[in-house]
């Protein structure tokens, strides 16, 4: 797609980002800028990671904490293996491990359970941080817990995650 950009000449234009959208237990990686979506962020986790000095982004989408011994084909539905392949694959698009820093948002608590809730946000939003340690990848912004869903949208020029919420307003990490 193809935008005036409001130039004098009338001669500019610029391309506008494509945008993708990753669905739940799913992930996407770039190099080329795109914007990278996803939506209902409840207990689940979105984890964005962004590599300045190659411009690869990536975003996955888990569920779930720990992946079992069972493999269901999925290695993106769990905190471990997803987060840990999205490290893999912004590294296959030229990002440099050390380079990388991570944003993450979601693991909310969404239940109304007189024992306190499942707790499922809570774990992942542990596992995550946890493998991304293990990776020695710094975390550099999170907008986790509470009791409401989000949506974020990772901007690949810049490595902004833009957080969004019913019930409060759009904040950028």
């Amino acid at each position: 797609m193809k935008i005036y950009d409001g130039s004098e000449s009338g001669d500019s234009e610029e391309t506008t980002p494509e945008r993708i959208k990753v669905g739940i237990a799913e992930y996407e990686v770039t190099a080329d800028g795109a914007t990278l979506t996803t939506s209902g962020l409840g207990s689940c986790v979105g984890v964005a990671l962004y590599d300045e000095h190659s411009g690869a982004a990536g975003l996955v989408h888990v569920m779930l904490p720990v992946a079992d011994e069972v493999d269901d084909g999925k290695p993106a539905k769990f905190a471990d293996t997803g987060t840990e392949l999205l490290i893999e694959e912004l590294e296959s698009i030229g990002a440099n491990k050390r380079g990388i820093e991570a944003k993450i948002a979601g693991g909310s608590d969404m239940l109304d359970f007189s024992e306190g809730g499942s707790g499922i946000g809570d774990r992942n939003v542990e596992q995550v941080k946890e493998t991304l340690s293990d990776h020695n990848i710094s975390l550099a912004g999170e907008d986790v817990g509470g009791d409401h869903g989000r949506s974020v949208r990772l901007q690949a020029t810049t490595g902004d995650l833009v957080v969004k919420s019913a019930n409060r307003q759009d904040r950028t990490l």
